[in-house]
C-alpha cells in the first residue's frame, strides 16, 4: 500500500467517523423526532462504513441489511402513520440536564482516558472474506446451535402470532 492511498484511506476513516459521531449527536439533542430518525440512519450508515474499515464485511452488510434496512425503516414508517407525534415540550421540562450533562462529561473523559492508554496494534488483513469464514463456521462446527436458534425463533414466530390473533366472538 502506498502513501497516496494510505492518505486517503485514513481521509476516508476520519469523514466516517465524523459522520457518524455528528449523526449520533442530532439522534440525541434534536427535538424533532422525526430529524432523529434521519440522523440514526446516517448512524447506521457510518457505522456500516466503519466495519468496512475493520475488514469486517459480514457485519457491515448486516448493519445495512438489518438496521437500516429493517428496523429504521420500520421506524421511519411508524412515526409517519402516527397521527399524534409525542410534543417537544416534554423533554424542555425535565430537571436531570445537568446531571446528565455532568454524566456525560466523565463517560466521555474516562473513554478518552481508556483509548489513550491502550496499546493499539494493526491486525493483520484477513486473506479470505470473513463471510465465507462464518459460513462455513455455521454450516459445519456450529450447525446444531445454528439450527436450534432459527428453531427458537420460528417457535417464538408462531406463539407471538397465536397471542395476537383475535377470539372468535369477542370482535370490537
Amino acid at each position: 500500500m502506498n502513501v497516496a492511498s494510505s492518505l486517503f484511506a485514513q481521509i476516508l476513516f476520519v469523514v466516517f467517523a465524523l459522520l457518524t459521531v455528528v449523526s449520533a449527536a442530532v439522534v440525541v439533542f434534536s427535538p424533532r423526532i422525526i430529524h432523529s430518525a434521519f440522523g440514526l440512519l446516517f448512524t447506521f450508515c457510518g457505522v456500516a462504513a466503519l466495519y468496512v474499515f475493520l475488514y469486517a464485511d459480514f457485519l457491515a452488510v448486516t448493519q445495512l441489511l438489518i438496521y437500516v434496512g429493517g428496523i429504521l425503516i420500520l421506524i421511519i414508517f411508524g412515526l409517519l402513520l402516527t397521527q399524534r407525534v409525542m410534543d417537544s415540550k416534554y423533554f424542555e421540562q425535565s430537571h436531570q440536564r445537568i446531571a446528565a450533562g455532568v454524566l456525560g462529561v466523565v463517560l466521555a473523559g474516562v473513554l478518552f482516558g481508556v483509548v489513550l492508554a491502550t496499546p493499539w496494534t494493526q491486525a493483520p488483513r484477513p486473506d479470505t472474506p470473513t463471510t465465507e469464514i462464518i459460513g462455513v463456521s455455521l454450516l459445519t462446527q456450529y450447525l446444531i446451535p445454528f439450527e436450534m436458534a432459527s428453531m427458537l425463533l420460528l417457535v417464538a414466530l408462531i406463539g407471538a402470532v397465536w397471542l395476537a390473533r383475535t377470539k372468535r366472538g369477542h370482535h370490537e
